[in-house]
């Protein structure tokens, strides 16, 4: 059964409708400091406020564990929890759950920046588009303004007591390969998320490559689950991509390489190499000047908890618009109802 601890951080979450416990006021203050001196981040050692540097990764870390606890919280809830209660407190700690997990990320994703501009924070979100308690005051933190689309989803009708960790891609994921960006993360979401998984740098490689501060990762207990990456400024990101990355992949994965793979599966090796080898369509500029970046998302089919999904694309987005984007696309084949499906039901 739950804890006594573990009793009082669930009423803690929801304690009044204007009036937070203390775990609900802990996170609210760590997530406001630290997105308000975020600039301390990505300060070398030797320079005078690198103590300040310090002092906002030991909050980060607070904020993180506290994060997690939720999470755990929430796992622990639907294993133990009677189906009454279940079903009349799960879908409030499902949407503090995956809210929690977007910002944990956001957090760790500013950590990770070395920029000296400041960031653009963005207007406040319009107050019909926030909801009451924790929630809302930790949607009006992320910088995603008015895409209250994100923030409506009814909770599974089987609730998963499923912990997931979702996080930017680190240093440590990228593999140099020949001058090519590469990812042992790539190669695991590839296996498991395309339908041609033969070759690597099919599903994330331009993005490895040419944008890999805009990536993020989803994780469960079996591994890499889901990702989201995107690019800043897309125009000047597809035209690198087709001038400089598209040609040096194609030189490494020439045309009749399909022809002398069948351990591989030839079929599946051919539809990878043509990937490559198919010119991608232009977008038009009304499109570029008016919705700047680029994203694309996925999850693997293991993952059927709608909130994971949501949880990543409010953590791209609030790294898009935290550095200035004011709108995004993404590029998916009409013939492809998997994805349209997947984007249609982030709304």
């Amino acid at each position: 059964p739950l804890t006594l601890e573990e009793v009082r951080m669930l009423v803690e979450l929801f304690y009044l409708p204007y009036h937070h416990g203390a775990l609900a006021q802990e996170l609210l203050e760590h997530f406001r400091w630290l997105r308000a001196n975020s600039l301390s981040v990505g300060v070398p050692a030797t320079a005078p406020d690198a103590c300040g540097g310090t002092r906002w990764r030991g909050r980060a870390q607070s904020f993180q564990l506290l994060c997690a606890r939720t999470c755990r919280l929430h796992s622990r809830f639907v294993s133990t929890a009677g189906p009454a209660l279940l079903y009349d407190l799960h879908p409030y700690l499902w949407d503090i759950r995956n809210m929690l997990l977007a910002a944990s990320a956001f957090v760790l994703w500013l950590g990770c920046q070395s920029i000296t501009a400041p960031i653009l924070l963005g207007r406040d979100a319009e107050p019909w588009a926030r909801r009451g308690g924790l929630f809302g005051e930790l949607q009006a933190l992320l910088p995603v303004g008015n895409s209250c689309d994100l923030f409506y989803h009814p909770p599974p009708l089987f609730p998963s007591s499923q912990l997931y960790l979702l996080r930017p891609l680190l240093p440590l994921d990228k593999l140099g390969d020949e001058g090519q960006s590469c990812s042992e993360v790539s190669q695991g979401l590839q296996a498991q998320l395309s339908r041609a998984p033969a070759l690597p740098g099919r599903l994330l490689g331009s993005f490895l490559s040419l944008s890999p501060e805009y990536t993020f990762v989803l994780e469960d207990e079996g591994g890499p689950c889901g990702y989201a990456a995107g690019a800043l400024h897309a125009e000047g990101f597809l035209q690198q991509r087709d001038s400089s990355w598209l040609p040096a992949i194609r030189h490494k994965y020439p045309p009749d390489l399909g022809a002398g793979g069948p351990a591989l599966g030839q079929d599946t090796l051919e539809e990878a190499v043509l990937f490559f080898h198919t010119e991608p369509l232009a977008v038009p500029q009304p499109v570029l000047r008016r919705f700047p970046s680029l994203v694309q998302l996925g999850t693997a089919p293991r993952v059927l908890d709608v909130g994971a999904s949501r949880s990543l694309a409010l953590c791209l987005l609030s790294a898009l618009r935290a550095n200035g984007s004011r709108g995004v696309f993404c590029q998916v084949s009409d013939a492809d109802r998997q994805q349209l499906s997947f984007y249609s039901k982030l709304g």
